[in-house]
């Protein structure tokens, strides 16, 4: 769990530590990224999770399958 700013959105600090773990390597390239997990870790609503999910999405760091989960896309290094 981390510590929240009270003065921002929980999604977006949550996009910002899933984004930091893709850049460092922690989640490589076809992670699963699993709602279920990050809502346990952070104690947050499935919803935040999702909204942080899509925003990653929209930058192009994870793709949605329907059906099976989110995953890491691979970089280009």
């Amino acid at each position: 769990m981390i510590d929240f700013d009270p003065t921002r959105p929980k999604w977006q600090q949550i996009a910002e530590t899933l984004r930091a773990r893709i850049a460092d390597g922690t989640l490589p390239p076809q992670s699963l990224v699993s709602e279920v997990q990050l809502e346990a870790e952070f104690g947050v609503a499935r919803g935040t999770v999702r909204k942080a999910i899509a925003a990653l999405r929209d930058d192009g760091l994870l793709v949605t399958t329907p059906g099976m989960g989110s995953f890491v896309t691979a970089t280009e290094d």
